[in-house]
C-alpha cells in the first residue's frame, strides 16, 4: 500500500520513532527492473505530501540519475526542497560537481547525506578524502563491502572496515537485502554490524534494502532470512540499553512475532526513541518506500 497522493492532504501525526524514517531507494533498483524516474519523482513527492508523509525520509539517488531527478523535478515544481541522499556511482571525483548542482537548485533539493561504497582496502587516507568532498553540513556514509562467502578471514576484515569508518566520523552503512539471497547479511553479521558500529562509532548507522517491516515466520533458514525493518529497530534499542526487555538484541532480529516487537516499541518512553533514532535516522524499504498497510496492522501508525 502507498500513500495517497496529493499535495492537498492533510497530513496525519507520526510518532516521532518512525517520523521521516522511511527512505525512497526506488532508483537504486537493478535497471532492468527499476521504474522510471518522472514516476520514482512522482511517488515520492506525492507519499511525501500525503496523509503519512511526515514517515517519508528522503530520496536515494545515485549520481548517474541526478541530472534527470533535477529535470523531473523542475517539471514537478515540489511545494518545497526534495530531501536528497546522494549515491556516488560514477566515483569520488564526480561529487564536487554532483553537490554543486544541488546547491545550486535549493528550491528543488537539500541534500542530507554522501553515500559511497569502501573500497576493501579502505583506510584513513581513504576516508580523510571523502571528508574532503563532503561539506560539513552534509553526512557522509560509507559503505564497506560485506565479504559474500561468509568466510572468517572476509568477516573479519569487513568489520575492521566498518571500525574504521566509525571511528573516522563517517555512518557506517550495511546492506541488509537485494535481488540475490547473498546479498542478505545473516543476523550474525548483522548483530557484528552493530555492535561494531555502535562501539567505535560517535553517530548512527545506515541500513538499506529491507524489504519486509518483520521477519517472515515463513522462512526456512533461521539465520539467513530476509530481515525486518522493526526488528532492526528494536534490536537497536536493546543494544543502546534503552528497551525495557531484557532479551538479548540478536533474538530481536531472529524473531517473527510481529505484536511482540510492535508492543516492545511502543513502550518505549520518549528519551528511548529520541537515543534509538539518533542510532538509525533513516532506513531504505524496499520495494514499497511506505509500508503503511504493514505499520497501521501493527498499530504503529494510526
Amino acid at each position: 500500500m502507498t500513500v495517497p497522493s496529493g499535495s492537498t492532504a492533510d497530513p496525519w501525526p507520526i510518532r516521532p520513532l518512525l517520523a521521516a524514517l522511511v527512505d525512497d531507494t526506488s532508483l537504486l533498483q537493478p535497471k532492468a527492473t527499476a521504474p522510471g524516474v518522472d514516476a520514482v519523482v512522482s511517488r515520492y513527492l506525492a507519499a511525501r505530501d500525503g496523509h503519512y508523509g511526515g514517515l517519508v525520509g528522503r530520496l536515494v539517488c545515485p549520481a548517474s540519475q541526478l541530472p534527470a531527478v533535477v529535470t523531473e523535478l523542475a517539471r514537478s515544481a515540489p511545494s518545497r526542497p526534495a530531501d536528497l541522499a546522494l549515491v556516488v556511482d560514477t566515483g569520488l571525483g564526480a561529487v564536487p560537481k554532483a553537490l554543486s548542482t544541488v546547491f545550486s537548485r535549493s528550491s528543488l533539493l537539500t541534500p542530507s547525506t554522501v553515500e559511497c561504497a569502501a573500497p576493501p582496502d579502505v583506510d584513513g587516507v581513504w576516508l580523510e578524502r571523502v571528508s574532503e568532498f563532503v561539506p560539513d553540513e552534509v553526512t557522509a556514509v560509507v559503505e564497506p563491502r560485506r565479504p559474500l562467502d561468509g568466510e572468517p578471514e572476509g568477516t573479519a576484515a569487513w568489520l575492521e572496515a566498518v571500525r574504521k569508518v566509525a571511528e573516522h566520523g563517517c555512518t557506517p552503512k550495511i546492506r541488509m537485502g537485494g535481488p540475490r539471497a547473498s546479498d542478505v547479511p545473516t543476523v550474525d553479521e548483522v548483530h557484528s554490524f552493530l555492535e561494531t558500529s555502535l562501539e567505535h562509532g560517535k553517530g548512527g548507522l545506515s541500513a538499506q534494502g529491507l524489504d519486509r517491516i518483520v521477519r517472515d515466520s515463513e522462512e526456512t533458514d533461521s539465520d539467513r532470512g530476509r530481515h525486518g525493518l522493526v526488528n532492526l529497530i528494536v534490536a537497536v534499542a536493546r543494544m543502546t540499553g534503552v528497551s525495557a526487555s531484557p532479551a538479548p538484541a540478536k533474538d530481536a532480529l531472529h524473531s517473527t512475532d510481529r505484536e511482540s516487537l510492535a508492543r516492545e516499541l511502543d513502550e518505549l518512553p520518549s528519551p528511548a526513541v529520541e537515543r534509538v533514532r539518533a542510532v538509525l535516522p533513516r532506513c531504505g524499504v524496499d520495494p514499497e518506500p511506505v509500508p503503511v498497510a504493514d505499520l497501521v496492522a501493527l498499530g504503529l501508525l494510526d
